[in-house]
């Protein structure tokens, strides 16, 4: 029940900064140039077609009601009309969530796997050729922009080597997880050149603590001690990293998704914007907040889950 509560006063405390969320992301989209019936309309659009088409969308309205209506169809859960859809905004973003949100999944899976073994064995052998060798690729990868990567990585491992398809999201759920293995590795090695560097740095910290050489007097095998005591008490920093990150990767997929073709939010906020689909993307923009809104919260859950001194208040 501690649980429970915790989660619904942070969910209480975080309505305001959704809903300022929403007022930036309506206003933003008012200030660009262009505007959706112009652009339907093309260059043949005469200003009446344009002034016709604007009062159909409800542009013409003021910003406070066009603002209200949002906020009316938000509480709702209806998201409201695609302009260029021409569909309800709900369904579409529900089809295009599962895509982005197993991407973003299978990425930190394999971010975790990596960070953890390749962190222990650096720190305990710190400076070592290991050590060198580890820090020297990821950095690496951490600094090769992610079309490059991805790009690279297409043509070594989709097509002098075929072992997974070049583009696309499959059927089913082994064949998309097949698909979704190449992109997600892309991403998870960014992911990993960060968690790997502060959780060694915490292990390394750690390994020095008084409580550890207490442990190893006590006759505790060395295995016993690096995972007991040191691992545990390293990961709080890791944890906020990883957190952080995968917030960010939540809205930065979008070139991840358009070179592997990939039916995720990321590719559907480019086309919304590209079409100044404004009630789309102003969805997509609570969507992305909800989203981030939630990892922090599952953040403070695993806090209290790694450090029994951590308390949910």
């Amino acid at each position: 029940m501690k649980i429970v509560f915790f989660c619904l006063s942070r969910i209480i405390q975080l309505l305001p900064v959704l809903l300022g969320i929403t007022v930036v992301a309506f206003l933003l989209l008012r200030v660009m140039p262009g505007d959706p019936a112009t652009l339907m309309l093309g260059s043949r659009g005469t200003p009446e077609d344009i002034a016709k088409l604007n009062e159909q969308l409800g542009l013409n309205q003021p910003l406070w009601h066009q603002y209200l209506r949002f906020i009316g169809d938000l509480v709702q859960g209806s998201f409201g009309r695609s302009i260029a859809y021409k569909a309800d905004i709900g369904p579409l973003i529900l089809e295009r969530l599962w895509p982005s949100l197993a991407l973003v999944g299978l990425s930190t899976i394999m971010a975790v796997v990596m960070t953890v073994p390749l962190a222990m064995l650096t720190a305990v052998r710190r400076g070592g050729v290991i050590d060198q060798i580890v820090r020297v690729v990821f950095v690496m990868a951490m600094s090769m922009p992610a079309f490059w990567l991805g790009v690279l990585l297409v043509l070594l491992l989709a097509i002098y080597v075929p072992l997974f398809p070049v583009s696309g999201y499959g059927e089913g759920f082994w064949d998309r997880l097949h698909h979704l293995i190449l992109p997600a590795f892309i991403i998870a090695l960014g992911t990993a050149a960060l968690t790997i560097r502060s959780l060694r740095s915490s292990i390394i910290a750690v390994l020095g603590a008084d409580y550890v050489d207490t442990a190893r007097a006590k006759g505790l095998v060395e295995r016993d001690v690096l995972w007991r005591h040191v691992f545990r008490n390293s990961l709080t920093s890791t944890i906020s990293v990883l957190a952080v990150h995968t917030s960010w990767v939540i809205g930065g997929t979008v070139v991840i998704e358009t070179v592997f073709g990939i039916p995720g939010l990321g590719s559907l906020l480019v086309s919304s914007i590209s079409a100044r689909d404004y009630p789309m993307v102003q969805a997509l923009t609570v969507t992305f907040a909800t989203l981030v809104v939630i990892i922090n919260l599952l953040t403070d859950l695993a806090y209290a889950l790694v450090d029994p001194r951590v308390t949910l208040s």
